[in-house]
């Protein structure tokens, strides 16, 4: 817990001081739960008032929802970094449309302890097939635990707090669609056979959350047996030999002479 500075402050823009305090409680929700985001424990890791921060957050609902946002797009943006958007594009016909809520903050940065860096010249971003390997190797590791237990934390608060249950509804859509968008990409040059990229982009995720349902519990005996379980479900999605969105896993393509699956 940080103390206050009673002494000379600096002055900060509005929307700096918005970002600095969705981050803290980004940081605060990740490492010990959205239910010890309020007001004055963020107002306390900043060192101000907590009627400064109750200034830019008036109800402590929209400030847990946005560090939900916060950390989970950060999550996103490395595991999946969005494609460029292509303007003369048609918008897809499948899944639903994301919807987007004036307060969700619109490219956060990675709050601390989620430093991947989204950056598509990585090695792995260089076609689908390898990013959707290194996908579901970055989400199979520790790195990621906390994340995972954001996300069931926050879907159960959702049963309570409206305000995120928003925000959890429209971060599901668009990892469903940032997976879809992959997969489709995937599809088109060949590298995987799939009829419905939307769907399987929903059956992929649930596998994934699916996974980590146990985090909280007896993630410990649970581990091994279902460890490779969304993978291998996204393997047989997509048409792809066992093995080949592993780690090490093979680049054998599956044959496409067939049309789609």
């Amino acid at each position: 817990m940080t103390s206050r500075d009673t002494g000379t402050r600096t002055r900060k823009a509005p929307a700096e001081r918005r970002h600095e305090i969705i981050r803290a409680a980004a940081r605060v929700g990740l490492a010990e739960g959205l239910e010890c985001v309020t007001l004055r424990r963020i107002a306390d890791e900043l060192g101000v008032q907590p009627g400064l921060v109750g200034h830019y957050f008036p109800a402590a609902d929209t400030l847990v929802a946005d560090a939900f946002t916060s950390a989970t797009m950060a999550e996103l943006d490395g595991l999946l970094p969005a494609a460029p958007a292509d303007p003369a594009a048609p918008e897809s016909p499948t899944g639903p449309a994301s919807p987007a809520h004036p307060g969700h903050p619109e490219r956060p940065s990675a709050p601390e302890g989620l430093a991947v860096p989204a950056d598509p010249d990585r090695p792995g971003h260089k076609d689908a097939l390898s990013t959707l390997r290194r996908f579901f190797t970055l989400i199979a590791s520790t790195e990621f635990d906390n994340v995972s237990k954001l996300w069931l934390n926050a879907r159960h608060l959702s049963r309570y707090r409206p305000v995120l249950r928003d925000h959890v509804i429209d971060q599901e859509l668009l990892w469903c669609r940032r997976i879809e968008q992959l997969i489709a990409t995937g599809a088109s040059a060949g590298v995987f056979r799939c009829a419905n990229p939307w769907a399987a982009a929903v059956r992929i995720l649930v596998a994934i959350d699916g996974s980590s349902a146990y985090i909280n519990t007896s993630a410990d005996t649970r581990t091994a047996p279902i460890a490779d379980l969304a993978r291998t479900v996204a393997e047989a999605e997509l048409a792809l030999p066992p093995g080949s969105l592993a780690a090490d896993g093979t680049t054998t393509l599956p044959d496409t002479s067939t049309g789609p699956r």
